[in-house]
């Protein structure tokens, strides 16, 4: 078949057209491509964020303030002696009379801290303090002998001493202490029926040792306002030297005393602020 050269140019010219439609289109498909790849090369790689880091292990070496209230109660095992001006002293009345009182305190103390961090002796805790108790433990007295009544009361005490602790959990300590302490009970006075007031037992001051223990907890939740707080509860045993305490009229003593034992039992709770000095340790459980 034979063409003209004017139908020759037509089909010449759709030929060209095609191949450069599918030129374009794969141009243009290139560029798109290259361009994608391109933003994909240069976006921003998103940021990496560390975990946060563990808290520290909490350090109970230091020292602290502490202060709480409490209820006690004390017991007396009391009988009459012969004393001077009498001859002889010392001679026993009257049998055994058990008295007492109880009553409220309120503690002031303070103290220091050290917690061992070498192995396994980390999770112990020895410390010192010293503390004094505002007391009001009222009671009635009976004397022995003569068998009339009067107002005894323990008016304060203070104590000092050392404890040895155990670390249950990092936040939780376990502890004995044990020391040495002074007791001061006020005056009594005697009331006789059908007469003035006059026949007393003068103020004393009661040595002693106590033993006690306890538990110590850190308050690290997010709505304690103060940091390096703990709540403290503690029961104690203080028994005082017995002494023989010589009754008096109008402050004229007649040769009569009464032998006197005490011990007292208290049991306080409140707060302890502890403002370390020492770092992180790391005890094992």
């Amino acid at each position: 078949m034979r063409y003209s050269g004017v139908e020759n140019w037509h089909l010449f010219r759709g030929a060209n057209m095609k191949k450069l439609l599918i030129a374009s289109v794969a141009a243009f498909s290139l560029s798109a491509s290259s361009a994608f790849a391109a933003d994909l090369g240069h976006a921003p790689a998103p940021a990496y964020k560390a975990p946060p880091l563990p808290p520290p292990a909490l350090s109970w070496t230091g020292c602290y303030i502490a202060g709480g209230v409490g209820y006690g109660l004390w017991n007396q095992r009391d009988y009459d002696v012969t004393s001077p001006p009498a001859v002889p002293s010392g001679v026993v009345l009257t049998p055994t009379v058990n008295t007492g009182g109880e009553g409220w305190l309120g503690r002031l103390g303070g103290g220091c801290d050290y917690q061992f961090g070498v192995g396994s002796l980390g999770n112990f805790v020895i410390g010192a303090f010293a503390d004094y108790d505002f007391t009001n433990f009222t009671g009635t007295f009976q004397d022995p002998f003569t068998t009339f009544v009067g107002q005894e009361k323990e008016s304060g005490s203070w104590a000092v001493g050392g404890r040895i602790g155990y670390l249950v959990t990092p936040d939780l300590l376990g502890y004995f202490d044990g020391g040495y302490t002074q007791a001061r009970f006020d005056s009594i006075t005697l009331f006789v029926p059908f007469a003035p007031p006059g026949l007393t037992y003068p103020s004393q001051t009661s040595s002693g040792w106590f033993l006690g223990g306890g538990t110590e907890y850190a308050l690290n939740m997010s709505w304690v306002p103060i940091h390096g707080l703990f709540w403290r509860t503690e029961y104690r045993y203080n028994s005082y030297d017995a002494a023989n305490v010589p009754v008096s009229f109008v402050g004229i003593p007649f040769g009569l005393a009464s032998h006197m034992q005490k011990n007292v039992q208290t049991v306080t709770s409140g707060l302890v602020w502890r403002f370390n000095f020492g770092g992180p340790v790391a005890a094992r459980y």
